[in-house]
């Protein structure tokens, strides 16, 4: 199978006023994406991902090198065309609605009328906005904001939805709903490179992580085989099955060391969250804010994994 994204010693170097090299920001970077996987990439500030990004959405062009997105050039219209794409700041018209917002982005693309204000209903829907639907986005909170941003990504049905912080503002549950959704869609066959400085969100969605540092690629494989610690082995058992703690760590480390830890697992505090959240819901309290989101619209349960094909026709219904 052909990689949604594949680069070849990348390498992009901005120059100064008299063209003198002045910053070398990726340096000779090898990637290979597999389409219908979650790809995180990570790394500090300054460490290069912005540039990668904007190579492979065509708006740097590389100094040395090659990059194929979905088996075209990056700067070629076909392959913008299969590119959803949610920068780090949310960058919208403030004086359009959220509705509006969404039918703008839908004429980019050459979406027929009927079909644009289907999809842009059930993306409402699915950000939980139908009820801010006729509201500026001026008027939104940074949260509101980032879920138009996703819905907006969307609108074309991509194949390779690129999301630079696609949880920042959010709140406990808005991350949750947005992680949630990223595994749906990569089961649809949908290819995602992910940027993000929250690391546990990361590791909650992604299939491989590729870590940058100075330009130049440091780290790349699967989440699990990285974070595994082969020298340590953790046994997880019921209370009733161990007994007495104290007993228990005794025993565990007269016979392998002083190094043994015995005491209860701690759940995450955004499953505690999430559940108190939850139980408080089903007080069926009407929601003031963000409300409850919906599931993944119809029309991206089709992959569009496969070479460009037009949907919908172009032009007015």
């Amino acid at each position: 199978m052909e990689p949604a994204v594949k680069t070849r010693g990348l390498t992009k170097v901005f120059a100064d006023f008299w063209c003198r090299p002045r910053v070398r920001a990726v340096s000779g970077l090898d990637l290979d994406i597999v389409r219908g996987e979650v790809f995180g990439l990570l790394g500090p500030n300054g460490s290069g991902k912005s540039t990668t990004i904007k190579l492979l959405l065509g708006l740097l062009h590389p100094s040395a090198g090659s990059v194929e997105v979905l088996s075209r050039r990056p700067d070629d219209v076909a392959t913008k065309k299969l590119i959803g794409y949610l920068p780090e700041e949310s960058y919208l018209y403030r004086y359009l609605t959220a509705r509006e917002t969404l039918d703008f982005y839908g004429r980019l693309f050459d979406i027929g009328a009927r079909q644009r204000a289907e999809r842009t209903e059930q993306l409402l829907e699915m950000v939980g906005l139908a009820q801010a639907a006729d509201r500026p986005v001026g008027e939104f909170s940074k949260g509101m904001a980032r879920r138009i941003g996703l819905a907006q990504a969307l609108i074309n049905d991509p194949a390779l939805l690129v999301l630079d912080e696609p949880t920042s503002g959010l709140d406990p549950i808005g991350c949750r709903q947005i992680k949630d959704l990223i595994v749906a869609l990569a089961k649809r066959g949908k290819t995602i490179l992910l940027c993000s400085h929250l690391l546990a969100d990361v590791e909650d969605v992604c299939d491989r992580i590729a870590i940058l540092y100075n330009g130049r690629l440091r780290a790349q494989g699967r989440v699990k085989d990285l974070l595994r610690e082969s020298a340590r082995v953790r046994i997880t058992l019921p209370s009733e099955a161990a007994g007495p703690e104290e007993k228990l760590e005794e025993e565990m480390r007269r016979r392998f060391g002083p190094e043994v830890e015995v005491g209860h697992p701690v759940i995450e505090l955004e499953s505690f969250f999430l559940d108190v959240v939850q139980k408080a819901r089903e007080g069926h309290e009407p929601d003031s804010g963000v409300g409850h989101e919906a599931g993944v619209p119809e029309y991206l349960r089709e992959t569009a994994a496969g070479p460009y094909v037009p949907r919908g026709g172009g032009g007015e219904c």
